[in-house]
């Protein structure tokens, strides 16, 4: 039996605003550049996916002039936004050029990793999973650090939050 076809495709765009009704984590994905300089980007599509072996998962558009870069790195790391990191956030979403300018000082130097992160993984590319418009990466992870004092920003309806206690 066939699945059902929809009458009329899904709009991108009412697609987006009802994904925009689950919350989400946001997280800055880095490596190191070919000279050492940081590359990375934000990305809100994180998600567990195995534990043994350990797996997660990252979608990147296929539009995207840092995913290509970050693809043929061969460590990644993932930090996940903690509240002091809101004012970071518009420039890390901003131009390639200029997301890391002036962000020495909020990277650690060996690994580019985001400092004062609640969570922070190291990982290796595992597999790359053409999904439509976006490329679906399974990533082996490698070490996990974590601080439970810091709290993770929360990504809903578009905007940022702060978790409630």
């Amino acid at each position: 039996m066939l699945p059902p076809q929809p009458a009329s495709p899904v709009d991108p765009e009412a697609l987006r605003r009802t994904l925009a009704s689950f919350p989400t984590g946001i997280v800055l994905v880095t490596a190191q550049d070919y000279d050492g300089a940081p590359v990375g980007m934000l990305a809100n599509s994180f998600t567990s996916v195995s534990l043994d072996p350990p797996l997660v998962s990252l979608a990147f558009a296929n539009s995207s002039s840092t995913w290509p870069r970050l693809r043929d790195a061969s460590l990644l790391r993932v930090s996940v936004l903690g509240t002091e990191h809101h004012a970071l956030v518009s420039q890390l979403a901003g131009p390639t050029a200029q997301r890391f300018v002036g962000l020495e000082c909020a990277l650690r130097s060996e690994d580019a990793a985001l400092l004062g992160s609640p969570a922070t993984l190291s990982a290796a590319p595992e597999r790359i999973i053409e999904a439509g418009d976006h490329d679906l990466a399974l990533l082996r992870v490698l070490e996990v650090e974590q601080d439970r004092e810091i709290d993770p920003l929360v990504f809903y309806a578009r905007r940022l939050h702060r978790l409630a206690t």
